[in-house]
């Protein structure tokens, strides 16, 4: 898989760009910021960008412009949106976008596995959210709360969803059979009233109605 790496700390940039290597992305650019960024996607055309959100000239949400740019310019482009804090508001609009997006906060970078597979996840047209973003909506509850019919173990099961975790990984999590996930899946989908459109559909639909609640 091609890579373009965006982030103004050259400490980080190159750290990321030594793990992708050694796990066999082609790391084919880097940017130290957004203008340039765009540029070498625009050339490159990767399978997936990495992004900061906060990056020059502006050093305020240059990156996540950026990102919106390129999945509206080059939509078989995925994003991985890196951040030093969890800001809700913007792994919100991310997830509003659909598959081959991700956010997760920049310490995970130091959890190899997780982090490869994350950007693993996205160029598949996944998406993956950051647990502590996941978290922080979890116990942030309102009255109308859509998914207040659903049982502990269902918003479990939402939430692993959430950070982009197909029904063997969420099996794996929870020491279950995947059958036992797929059946707790189906029972979020019929109680959160969606259409049998295709399960990718559902699943993008059920974590959007999880992240508004």
């Amino acid at each position: 898989m091609r890579v373009v790496i965006g982030e103004d700390s050259v400490l980080l940039r190159e750290g990321v760009a030594r793990l992708l290597s050694d796990s066999g992305f082609d790391v084919v650019a880097q940017a130290g910021d957004a203008d340039d960024l765009l540029r070498k996607v625009r050339g490159h055309k990767p399978d997936v960008a990495i992004v900061d959100i906060r990056m020059p000239p502006d050093n305020t949400d240059d990156g996540l412009r950026a990102a919106k740019a390129i999945r509206d310019e080059l939509p078989d482009t995925a994003v991985l949106v890196l951040s030093q804090y969890v800001e809700e508001g913007y792994a919100v609009d991310l997830v509003a976008e659909g598959g081959g997006v991700g956010y997760l906060l920049k310490d995970r970078v130091s959890d190899v596995e997780r982090f490869v597979e994350s950007v693993r996840q996205v160029a598949q047209g996944g998406s993956a959210l950051d647990p502590e973003v996941v978290g922080q909506m979890l116990r942030r509850k309102r009255a109308d709360d859509p998914l207040e019919e659903l049982t502990p173990r269902e918003r479990e099961v939402l939430g692993l969803m959430a950070e982009g975790r197909s029904n063997h990984a969420i099996a794996e999590r929870l020491v279950v059979t995947e059958r036992a996930v797929e059946k707790h899946v189906t029972s979020i989908f019929g109680k959160l009233s969606l259409p049998s459109s295709g399960e990718d559909h559902r699943r993008v639909l059920a974590v959007l109605a999880y992240l508004r609640s």
